[in-house]
């Protein structure tokens, strides 16, 4: 005898649900399912007075058969001591919620205090150690990889010119084209090349070629040594006894130290280059004048700011890449934060480092009265 009462679009239970009845249940109501027509089904459970575990799963099957026919299923009426058992024993999935601990604006300066003194100290042993091995390499090559210098030379300096002379080459051009315009208004036109010689070899030359470096060299400094230590190389590495530091990081120490200083002199020339064409086509100053002008308005502390500059550039881009690369966490996707973190870092310490610089370099410099 079928223990449902069926009633439009609702179903009734005559009985309780317990593991002695539950099979005859079970198999009236997917009889009942399989005619049911409608979008929305009723369980009225007035009549149920007791239910066990099995009688909860009953429930629970009920439920997932009419889901997967499209039927919203609601059970109504249900008496306390019914609830209470279909919450202790169902093995429906329930969202898991997790409190959201609440925390105090001091505990987050703290905190962020915290993570800043960690990474200070971070740096300075990255910076120790890479300095230690940089000075320690130059007479014993042991735990390095034989001609990773040449090789790491031209990957971060080489195929970096071509863009580091597009770029000073535009600046140079600028630059003379937006001077040119206000010099020669005063019959000043010839000291374009002072303005251009001085500008390029003191600031534009290293700085332009520091942010290019960052943006290029940096960020594969950060993503290579991420990668490493994401796919677990560098404890490879350690497990070998060969030093991540000595062994990844030098070369590219060595490489961008050598590099950058070249490439800063290549690019002042080839921005100074720039500024000779508005010159010679614009401004119809003679090749000879100009570059007569340009000996006679450079020094050499200019050339040495530059170059001080340059090498104080390149050590920034490199560890900061390194520091970033080291310190990744969580996987691929880390890696690319890594990256970014780097580059944008890199290019405020380097516009840092080139006020600091400048104003020692101003300050420092005899005046002439």
């Amino acid at each position: 005898m079928m223990q449902i009462k069926i009633k439009n679009d609702s179903i009734q239970f005559k009985d309780d649900l317990l593991i002695t009845n539950v099979g005859d249940h079970l198999q009236d109501s997917i009889g009942i399912l399989e005619r049911f027509q409608g979008s929305r089904l009723t369980v009225n459970l007035e009549n149920v007075q007791k239910i066990d575990s099995a009688g909860v799963a009953f429930l629970d099957e009920l439920s997932a058969r009419a889901v997967k026919k499209g039927i919203t299923i609601q059970f109504l009426n249900a008496s306390a001591s019914i609830k209470e058992a279909i919450r202790t024993f169902s093995l429906k999935e329930k969202p898991v919620v997790i409190p959201v601990e609440k925390i105090s604006l001091l505990e987050k300066i703290g905190e962020r205090a915290y993570h800043v003194r960690d990474n200070i100290s971070d740096s300075l042993y990255l910076i120790t150690d890479t300095l230690y091995y940089a000075i320690i390499g130059l007479v014993d090559r042991r735990g390095m990889r034989k001609g990773e210098f040449v090789n790491q030379s031209i990957l971060i300096g080489m195929n970096a010119f071509p863009i580091v002379a597009l770029v000073a080459f535009l600046i140079g051009f600028i630059l003379a084209l937006q001077s040119a315009a206000q010099l020669r208004q005063f019959g000043a036109s010839i000291y374009v090349a002072d303005l251009i010689a001085i500008s390029m070899t003191r600031e534009m030359g290293p700085i332009m070629t520091a942010i290019v470096f960052a943006g290029r060299s940096g960020s594969s400094i950060a993503s290579e040594i991420a990668t490493m230590v994401v796919t677990e190389e560098t404890d490879a590495l350690k497990s070998m006894a060969l030093n991540p530091v000595r062994y990844v990081l030098v070369p590219k120490f060595y490489a961008i130290t050598v590099t950058m200083p070249l490439l800063t002199i290549l690019s002042t020339l080839v921005g100074i280059i720039g500024a000779w064409v508005i010159g010679v086509t614009y401004l119809g100053i003679g090749s000879e004048a100009f570059y007569n002008e340009i000996l006679n308005a450079l020094v050499l502390r200019d050339i040495i700011t530059g170059l001080v500059k340059s090498i104080v550039f390149a050590w920034i881009i490199v560890l900061v890449g390194a520091f970033y690369g080291f310190h990744v966490k969580g996987g691929s996707e880390g890696v690319g934060r890594a990256t970014t973190a780097s580059v944008v870092t890199s290019i405020f310490l380097v516009i840092l480092a080139d006020s600091i610089l400048g104003l020692i370099f101003y300050f420092g410099q005899p005046i002439d009265i």
